[in-house]
């Protein structure tokens, strides 16, 4: 297993539990049903955009006259990406508490920016809910690990790779514009439950979580590669198993 301490604890969001982010919020694993009922394209575009950087906006930065590569990864998600999204829309990750929309910027007497905003509890009681920018780091720490997503840690070099990355990052938005809309969940559903040994059928599927589905994905992918390097080498016809890296046999080793 790979020692990453930005990766939070694999058996608890496998299993589903909430996470606790802070006090007063926590963050949850939904389900597939949850997903579809949400809508797949509302709620992976809600994630990515939450999850997203200086690099990954680059062209739509740089036309609001803002430098991609000197904001912060904190300033952008409160300054403009948490701004888009109201409890209705977040609920399904933070439950009815939080709303970004209604969140506003504070500085603490260390000149430490914050969000704050106030809420009521179940009961009507005020309840005040904080984000701060360690608690910001922890969300898209768990959003990244629970939908595998990983930080875009490009650098510009120079001023033409800079030009570069901006018409690129226009070009595959106006590129993204003109194709149809797909599933990105259907297809990887549809193959697990026609695979065999799979345990789930097309009605129970829908109750396991996003990140175990994933990982089940992930899984049966690697025993079948490590089925498939075995039967070759042990044939006698194929390849040498001496060749071959350990962990591409070791079907239950790590899948990162």
């Amino acid at each position: 297993m790979v020692n990453d301490k930005s990766i939070p604890d694999q058996l608890i969001l496998y299993r589903g539990c909430s996470h606790q982010i802070n006090g007063n919020l926590s963050i949850r694993v939904p389900t597939l049903e949850e997903i579809c009922t949400y809508g797949e394209t509302a709620y992976f575009s809600m994630v990515h955009t939450l999850c997203s950087v200086g690099i990954d906006l680059c062209w739509q930065l740089e036309e609001s006259g803002i430098a991609f590569d000197e904001i912060s990864d904190f300033e952008l998600f409160y300054s403009l990406l948490c701004k888009r999204y109201d409890t209705e829309q977040t609920k399904i990750l933070f439950g009815d508490v939080l709303n970004f929309q209604a969140m506003h910027l504070y500085q603490n007497d260390r000149g430490e920016y914050y969000l704050q905003q106030d809420a009521a509890d179940n009961d009507g009681a005020a309840k005040t809910i904080t984000l701060t920018e360690a608690d910001y780091l922890e969300i898209v720490k768990y959003l990244r690990a629970l939908h595998n997503l990983k930080r875009n840690n490009a650098v510009a070099g120079s001023k033409s790779c800079r030009r570069a990355f901006i018409e690129d990052a226009k070009a595959a938005y106006e590129a993204h514009l003109l194709e149809p809309a797909q599933s990105y969940l259907l297809a990887l559903i549809s193959t697990m439950v026609n695979f065999d040994g799979f345990k789930r059928d097309d009605r129970t599927i829908w109750d396991m979580n996003i990140y175990a589905f994933m990982d089940s994905v992930k899984r049966i992918d690697k025993i079948r590669n490590a089925s498939m390097l075995l039967q070759s080498g042990y044939s006698g016809f194929g390849i040498d198993l001496k060749k071959v890296k350990k962990e591409e046999l070791d079907y239950m080793g790590d899948l990162r």
